[in-house]
């Protein structure tokens, strides 16, 4: 699994509708109402593009260790992501995969209603501690 964390910076720029956030490392915007909610849409976007990276096979940027050129009246701000917590509690893509049961474990689980994904997927997370 990747063990990936990394601190970007943002530039938070007002506007009538809160701020508009720019990644500079990443060429990526977002917004949000307030600071707060521009902070957390901040961690998201880079969390989302951070792991689409890695699903695409590329390599995650490095993000700048100074503070980037800014105007007079843009705030500028640090966001952390841990791109592997992130990608636990958002990708929820599923894969159809091709598992063999015995015969008589399916007729037994198709006539008590069994989910046999869902089962299959307790049990892994079981198995896996997660």
């Amino acid at each position: 699994m990747y063990k990936t964390v990394k601190v970007y910076p943002v530039i938070l720029t007002p506007t009538e509708m809160g701020y508009v956030v720019t990644v500079p490392d990443l060429d990526i915007n977002t917004q949000g109402k307030d600071i707060a909610e521009a902070i957390y849409m901040a961690r998201d976007v880079i969390g989302l593009w951070g792991i689409t990276e890695q699903d695409d096979g590329r390599k995650i940027t490095e993000p700048s260790k100074t503070e980037p050129a800014h105007e007079a009246n843009e705030l500028v701000s640090w966001v952390d992501i841990d791109f592997d917590k992130y990608r636990k509690a958002n990708d929820m893509t599923t894969m159809r995969i091709n598992v063999s049961v015995p015969k008589y474990l399916k007729v037994l689980g198709d006539e008590a209603g069994v989910n046999f994904s869902q089962v299959l997927q307790e049990g892994l997370k079981k198995r896996l501690n997660l």
